[in-house]
């Protein structure tokens, strides 16, 4: 059976996990409780469970995102080899005195 498109009667289209990102959009800080509690108000009963792994699916999507924008990175550097790139700049800074140095340094150039 296909999904109707009219929300049920609870007020929403059916779709918790949606509910629980919409509330994380909110507060993306809130912790399971709150948001069970939050939803609740509104009539979508959930588990701590669901919302556990809703956050951790965010969690993971934002590190493949990182990981895929390193590696473009990488890519435009014109380093074929990254733990090459990583043992570079660590001697870097080892040579300007550590790596606080090293961004500050690169925090000047910035500007």
């Amino acid at each position: 059976m296909a999904k109707s498109s009219t929300p049920s009667s609870n007020g929403t289209h059916g779709n918790k996990s949606d509910a629980i990102r919409e509330e994380l959009a909110k507060d993306p800080k809130a912790g399971s409780k709150a948001i069970i509690a939050a939803l609740a108000e509104r009539g979508i009963k959930v588990t701590s469970s669901l919302v556990y792994f809703v956050k951790s699916k965010s969690h993971q999507a934002k590190r493949k995102a990182r990981r895929v924008s390193a590696e473009e990175a990488g890519r435009s550097a014109g380093v074929s080899n990254p733990v090459e790139l990583v043992s570079r700049v660590k001697e870097l800074a080892r040579e300007v005195g550590g790596l606080k140095q090293l961004r500050r340094l690169v925090d000047l150039l910035g500007e």
